[in-house]
C-alpha cells in the first residue's frame, strides 16, 4: 500500500492519513514551491508599496537599535562596519523568526489541505520556511547595498554565503517541523516559542559583537554550540570583516563547531522524525 493511501477501516479501527512526505517525491518538491510561491504573491496582494513593507520591519527595528546601541549603550564603539553588522543580525534573526514562528500553526491554519487524503503533511511547515527564505534574498539586496555604500570590500570569502544561509536554513527546518506538529497537540506552543524567540535574540550576537563578552573562552564557545550565533559570527567573518573572529575562533577551535553541526543535524533529524509519526494522525487532531 502506498504512503498516501488510506488504510481499509476494520470496525473500532481508526483511519490513518499521508505520511510526512506522501509517495511521490517529485510531487510533493511541485507542492511545497507552488504553496510557497502563492504564499509570497498573496502577501504583498492588493499593496501598493508590496516588498517595501517587507523591509520596513527590520529597517524600522536597525534605527532604533542602532540609535540605541551607538549613541546611548555604544556597544558598537570600535566594531567595523558595526551598522551593517547590525543589519545583517537582525535580518538573519528575521529569517528565523519569520520561518519558525510562521510555522507553529502553519498546519492548524492550513486545515482544508491538511483533510485532503492525498496532501502530503510537511509541504505546509516547509513552504513557510521556504516562503521565508524569499524575503531573506530579497533583504539580503538590501544588506549588499548597504554593504557597498558602508565601503565593505568584495572578497573571496564571499562564496561561504549559501553554505551559511544553507546551514541556518536546516536548523530552522528542523525547529518549524517540531513546532508545527506539536502546536496541533499542545497550543501553549505558540506562546513559549515567542518567549524562546526573544531568548535566542539576546543569546545570539546580534546587538553586540563577541567581542564585547570579554576573554571568557567557555562562555564563546557555548554562545557559538547557538545555530544561529555560530551563524551571524561567520556571516561577520565572510562578509563584512574578514579581521573579525570565524565562528571556529570564537568557539576555541574548528572541532569545537561539530558539535554545533551535529546540533544542527539532530534538530533536522528529530524534527522529521516526530513530524513523521505525528503526520498521519495531524487531521483527527484538528
Amino acid at each position: 500500500m502506498s504512503a498516501t493511501s488510506i488504510e481499509t477501516a476494520a470496525p473500532g479501527r481508526q483511519i490513518r492519513g499521508p505520511s510526512a512526505l506522501g509517495g511521490d517525491f517529485r510531487r510533493f518538491v511541485n507542492l511545497t514551491r507552488t504553496l510557497a510561491v502563492t504564499d509570497f504573491k498573496l502577501k504583498f496582494f492588493g499593496s501598493v508599496l508590496g516588498y517595501l513593507w517587507q523591509l520596513m520591519r527590520p529597517l524600522m527595528l536597525f534605527g532604533i537599535l542602532y540609535a540605541v546601541f551607538t549613541h546611548v549603550v555604544k556597544l558598537g564603539s570600535g566594531v567595523r562596519f558595526y551598522p551593517v553588522v547590525l543589519l545583517s543580525g537582525i535580518v538573519l534573526f528575521t529569517f528565523v523568526s519569520e520561518s519558525t514562528g510562521g510555522s507553529v500553526g502553519s498546519l492548524v491554519d492550513r486545515e482544508s489541505l491538511v483533510r485532503k487524503v492525498h496532501f502530503p503533511r510537511l509541504v505546509i511547515p516547509l513552504a513557510v520556511v521556504l516562503t521565508a527564505y524569499f524575503n531573506l534574498l530579497l533583504n539580503l539586496i538590501a544588506v549588499f547595498v548597504f554593504m557597498v555604500a558602508s565601503g565593505v570590500t568584495p572578497t573571496w570569502r564571499w562564496v561561504e554565503l549559501p553554505p551559511i544561509l544553507l546551514f541556518l536554513g536546516v536548523a530552522a527546518t528542523g525547529v518549524a517541523m517540531i513546532l508545527s506538529a506539536a502546536y496541533v497537540r499542545f497550543r501553549d506552543v505558540r506562546p513559549i516559542w515567542d518567549v524562546a524567540l526573544q531568548l535566542l535574540f539576546y543569546a545570539s550576537p546580534v546587538l553586540y559583537p563577541i567581542e564585547k563578552i570579554g576573554n571568557d573562552h567557555l562562555e564563546r564557545a557555548m554562545m557559538m554550540l547557538n545555530p544561529l550565533a555560530a551563524a551571524l559570527q561567520q556571516f561577520r567573518h565572510a562578509v563584512l570583516d574578514p579581521s573579525a573572529p570565524s565562528a571556529a575562533a570564537a568557539a576555541g577551535g574548528a572541532q569545537y563547531l561539530l558539535v554545533t553541526l551535529a546540533i544542527v543535524i539532530a534538530l533536522f533529524g528529530l524534527g522529521f522524525m516526530y513530524f513523521n509519526r505525528e503526520a498521519p494522525l495531524i487531521a483527527e487532531e484538528l
